[in-house]
């Protein structure tokens, strides 16, 4: 059984947007690349299975219901931050050769040079390429408090679901600017129970209102979503999401829904998150917070260092304005910056190199 829907969303039927994300994939096979990438980023290490590890056909491991899926977005700016995120998983995963990897691309964006790039570092990985067109989302996107957010491939993950293959049944999403520092299996483990669609950790301390302008609060028609919810903040940035229960319950059109009213009517501030919070909140899978130690990149305006929150830690995310790559270059790190380094795959002398 799916979660309901939200009568607001009946309601506002007429205002929804339906538009719908095409993906133009490339299978991907490690193939020699220029001298210009391999001075880029060095090659990773190589880590093998243990040996209670399932032995997976390296040809059907991008379908395979063994293996561990990932899915991240893939683009110029955050790519230093994508090479250590994937460097991290490998190099702590009791199964590394079982992990697919599915790689979201913007149409717009240079597909051969990121391909070039991952196969030079990791070319043992089994990976796959997707491209997502901007142009899907692009008119659905608000202004929100920081540029950043706004970039039409941070939407993204929205359309996993359309995106990946229907054999692809469940995936693990992450953000590009964090790294693990435990097995990734465990999480991707994450049982759904019967009805969720998703599993995130929760933070219910977190003040819920503020994610919602006063608009959203004072129409009594719109604020009815969160009725017989107890609903919290989750960050989007690691989500364990069951694509057949997305899929059945088409909530990538209930999401562009919200964002076609918050066009009419900002209901808030902050990008991609809010649609999620008001289609999900309250009805997620619980997460230890080990797995998402987020806010290391500070708020959204000033960056400012911010230390652990308390407990046991499994990932590192750098989520906020701050990131620590940024922030080594210009020799102004927070502490825990010196936690992502050691994942850090550029090339010292390429530092003046590709603009990466």
């Amino acid at each position: 059984m799916l979660m309901p829907q939200s009568p607001i969303l009946y309601f506002l039927h007429l205002l929804a947007f339906t538009s719908f994300a095409f993906a133009a994939n490339a299978t991907t096979t490690a193939t020699a690349v220029t001298p210009l990438i391999t001075k880029q980023f060095r090659e990773a290490s190589e880590f093998y299975n243990s040996p209670g590890c399932p032995s997976i056909i390296a040809t059907s491991i991008l379908c395979s219901d063994q293996a561990v899926h990932v899915a991240m977005t893939l683009d110029k700016p955050y790519i230093r931050g994508s090479m250590a995120a994937i460097f991290s998983v490998l190099q702590h995963s009791s199964c590394p050769h079982n992990i697919a990897f599915h790689f979201l691309v913007s149409a717009t964006g240079n597909a051969s040079l990121l391909r070039a790039t991952i196969s030079s570092s990791f070319p043992y990985l089994n990976f796959k390429l997707y491209h997502f067109d901007d142009s899907t989302i692009s008119r659905l996107i608000s202004t929100s408090i920081r540029s950043a957010l706004d970039c039409p491939l941070n939407y993204a993950r929205s359309y996993l679901a359309d995106l990946l293959p229907s054999c692809v049944r469940r995936v693990l999403y992450l953000d590009s600017d964090l790294v693990l520092v435990d097995d990734i299996a465990l999480l991707a483990a994450t049982r759904l129970g019967d009805n969720s669609v998703l599993a995130a950790p929760e933070y219910c301390n977190a003040n819920f209102i503020s994610y919602f302008t006063p608009t959203f609060w004072s129409n009594p028609l719109l604020s009815l979503t969160f009725s017989n919810r107890k609903a919290c903040y989750f960050n989007t940035g690691v989500m364990v999401i069951d694509l057949d229960r997305w899929r059945e319950g088409d909530y990538t059109r209930k999401i562009e829904e919200w964002m076609g009213i918050q066009q009419r009517m900002r209901i808030y501030e902050l990008g991609s998150l809010p649609p999620f919070l008001l289609v999900f909140a309250g009805n997620i899978a619980p997460v230890d917070q080990r797995w998402n130690q987020h806010g290391l990149g500070g708020d959204n305006f000033e960056g400012l260092c911010r230390d652990l929150h308390p407990g046991p830690v499994s990932l590192l995310h750098w989520s906020g304005k701050g990131k620590p790559w940024a922030r080594l270059d210009a020799k102004r790190p927070c502490p825990l910056d010196a936690l992502w380094a050691p994942y850090d795959l550029l090339e010292e002398e390429a530092s003046s190199g590709l603009d990466y």
